[in-house]
């Protein structure tokens, strides 16, 4: 029979096998049951097992891939990197020079090193704290963690927390030997590659031997020869347990936990050293503690007030230089005669158990002393630049500034009564009440009743937003006891706020460099001049100098006096917690705040007292060869606000200040205005818009027609508040021309 016969003997003999199983499942044999399929589940399980293996494929090829070119990059950095005795003898060796204005030096900053230490002459308690608390996995690692790694990742994922802390030792050497600080995907996969590289070069011993040698510390010390010398004034190699937990707690964070600048710090982040080397079972539990009085620092010596302005104005280099490792030249605005007399004034005048800051700046900004506190060695925080503190009165600047912008000068009368605002009644220091006085008494005397009505009037708000436009940076309330100084501001930004007023409402700017040079002679910076705003009107300006310097004159400021025109301002704040002068005279301006840094209170602080002789006897000094400047004190307003019309409603374009809602001004000068330029309304009447053909217009004001037919016209719905003259004040002056 033919292939095609058998063929079909055997699809008919299925085929009935197919019919009598229909009929009868049993009569089927078990191996050759019909099989129940899923309806496509065979073709969806297919596809995903075949792109699971292409998945599979190409990840291990690209992981092979990666791992051949991370061997070929770690290989090309082994060959790149220098010897080990190389690495040995290569030094960081940039140093500042800092120059006062006359070109004197004032300090000289750079890297100190002590003698190298072999391996096996380190302690191995420094060697011990160190890989406790910087890289516990040191010696079972090949440069970089792994463990440490996927735990910071998954940490990233599961907070708002940046991945950080993972450099092994080998990273950080790798970093400090040939990298920079920025942190960036690109520098800490080099950083990786290199640490990798030097553990594939060199050994453990050396690569640990060389990171003890050359990390920094803190105070320009590298390496821990040089750091035991200048905190504990002796060679590494004495170090005890609790000297080198406070050593190794110093890599993390050198300025933080310096021994030298805070001792409580450091002693709590050795304790910390000392509790993982306990953990990781280097030392016993006995040893696991810090005796304060057992570890006896350095006593340091020839430093002095100037380092509080090094420290100041060296961080901004960062910022204001191209990237260089040569040594450089910082020529700044310190004047060493000045920084004297400074620090001299703070030194005789501050009240025993507290301290004092001083901040001292030329017309430009330029900065011309500063003192931080009474001394550096024992502390050197910077309280003229750093602390926040209560100005008290000295606050009062800004709510006269804005009365007298609001329309009010300094003869017009107010009354000196008592006032309850939102709840709140101010108290004067004398508890008394004086009745009607005028302006310049009530800021001569520091009167409160009046400041706070005045806030009231013109708005808390405003007030904020003038102490914003002068340059407070600090946070503002805009609660009603604002008035009088409750918000925590800097010495320096209070001292650039009463620069400005000196500058006739003109900006000012605070700065201590003028330029940069390098060992070459190169000039890499130079100081520019900013563009200065005018921040209030002069009328304005005549009007706050002309309280100010009746405040010194006859008012809670005449300690100040130095024989010639000042006009300034005290503060003391509530208990005498912080005593304040801030005030100018022939182009210098100078704050000077007293206080205890835990905020207690000292006994006789006042602003008109400690600080006001303080300023005086600095302020002799530095304005003694200049000439003598008589204020501008007269005020002149324009000619808009004395004319009770529309134009008043305006005022002159050319003259005219608008602010927006954060306090800063928004071009002044425009020649075009239309009702929406005010968007915060205008206060008192609406402005006459023409009237359309056809329809009738009131021919004369409500004001005119009140007062030429005696009667009361239905009162205007309120506007909200915009900063114009107030119209107290503008009636005041109708009175003033009906009389």
């Amino acid at each position: 029979m033919s292939k095609r016969g058998n063929r079909l003997i055997n699809k008919n003999k299925r085929g009935s096998r197919r019919a009598a199983a229909a009929r009868d499942p049993k009569a089927m044999p078990p191996s050759r049951k019909p099989r129940k399929r899923k309806s496509g589940g065979g073709k969806w399980s297919s596809g995903w097992r075949l792109w699971l293996k292409r998945i599979g494929l190409w990840g291990g090829g690209a992981a092979l891939l990666g791992l051949l070119a991370l061997a070929v990059a770690i290989g090309s950095a082994v060959q790149g990197l220098p010897s080990y005795f190389q690495l040995k003898a290569t030094q960081a060796d940039q140093t500042s020079v800092v120059r006062a204005r006359d070109g004197s030096e004032i300090v000289e900053l750079g890297p100190s090193f002590g003698e190298w230490l072999d391996y096996d002459n380190i302690p191995q308690v420094m060697k011990d704290a160190m890989v406790a608390v910087e890289d516990r996995r040191y010696f079972s690692h090949f440069g970089v963690d792994p463990i440490r790694t996927t735990g910071a990742i998954l940490e990233s994922f599961t907070s708002e927390k940046r991945i950080g802390g993972t450099s092994t030792i080998s990273q950080q050497l790798a970093r400090n030997l040939f990298l920079n600080n920025n942190r960036s995907f690109d520098r800490k996969l080099r950083e990786a590659i290199l640490a990798m590289a030097l553990e594939w070069k060199f050994s453990k011993e050396q690569i640990l031997e060389l990171y003890l040698n050359k990390v920094y510390f803190g105070g320009g010390a590298y390496g821990i020869d040089s750091a035991s010398r200048n905190f504990f004034s002796h060679p590494a190699t004495e170090l005890s347990t609790a000297e080198a937990a406070i050593i190794a707690g110093l890599v993390k964070a050198p300025s933080r936990y310096s021994p030298t600048a805070d001792v409580d710090a450091a002693v709590g982040r050795a304790q910390t050293v000392l509790r993982l080397m306990r953990e990781q079972g280097y030392i016993s539990a006995q040893q696991a503690s810090v005796d304060i009085d057992a570890v006896n620092l350095k006593t340091r010596t020839g430093q002095n007030s100037a380092r509080y302005f090094t420290d100041y104005v060296l961080p901004q280099l960062d910022l204001l230089l191209p990237e260089t490792f040569e040594p450089i030249e910082v020529w700044t605005t310190l004047d060493p005669e000045l920084q004297s007399a400074a620090a001299s004034s703070i030194a005789a005048n501050t009240p025993e158990g507290a301290q004092g800051a001083l901040v001292s700046l030329d017309r430009d900004g330029a900065i011309l002393a500063m003192v931080g506190g009474t001394d550096y060695v024992e502390s050197n925080y910077n309280r003229a630049t750093a602390a926040q503190r209560q100005p008290g009165s000295a606050w009062k600047l800004f709510v006269y500034l804005a009365a007298l912008e609001a329309g009010y000068t300094p003869n017009d009368p107010v009354v000196d009564t008592p006032v309850t605002i939102e709840g709140w009644s101010p108290r004067n220091s004398n508890g008394e009440f004086a009745g009607e006085i005028d302006i310049r008494t009530a800021f001569a005397y520091s009167t409160n009743t009046v400041a706070a009505q005045l806030g009231n009037e013109v708005g808390f708000g405003t007030v904020a937003s003038m102490a914003r436009r002068f340059g407070i940076t600090s946070p503002i309330s805009t609660y009603p006891a604002m008035v009088l100084g409750t918000s925590e501001v800097r010495l320096i930004d209070m001292t650039r706020a009463f620069a400005a007023v000196s500058a006739k409402g003109t900006s000012v700017e605070p700065y201590g460099v003028t330029r940069v040079t390098t060992a070459s002679g190169e000039e890499i910076y130079r100081h520019e001049r900013p563009r200065a705003n005018k921040l209030v009107p002069d009328y304005v300006a005549a009007g706050i100098t002309d309280l100010l310097q009746t405040a010194v004159s006859t008012g809670t400021g005449r300690a100040a006096q130095i024989g010639r025109p000042v006009a300034g301002k005290t503060g003391t704040t509530s208990s005498n917690k912080d005593g304040w002068f801030v005030g100018f005279s022939s182009g210098v301006t100078t704050g000077v705040w007293m206080g205890r840094d835990d905020a207690r209170a000292v006994r006789g602080l006042q602003g008109g007292r400690a600080p006001a002789r303080a300023f005086s006897a600095y302020m002799r000094q530095a304005v003694k060869d200049r000439p003598v400047e008589e204020f501008e004190t007269e005020v002149q307003l324009p000619g808009w606000m004395l004319e009770p019309d529309d134009e008043y409603l305006f005022g002159d374009p050319d003259e005219y200040y608008f602010i927006d809602e954060e306090g800063n001004l928004v071009e002044p000068g425009r020649t075009e205005r239309s009702v929406s330029d005010f968007p915060f309304g205008i206060e008192g009447e609406q402005p006459q818009l023409p009237v359309p053909p056809g329809e009738a217009g009131q021919a004369a004001s409500d004001d005119f027609l009140e007062r030429a037919t005696g009667q009361n016209m239905p009162p205007e719905p309120p506007m909200p508040r915009t900063i114009r003259p107030s119209d107290a004040a503008r009636e005041r002056r109708e009175r003033d021309r009906v009389d």
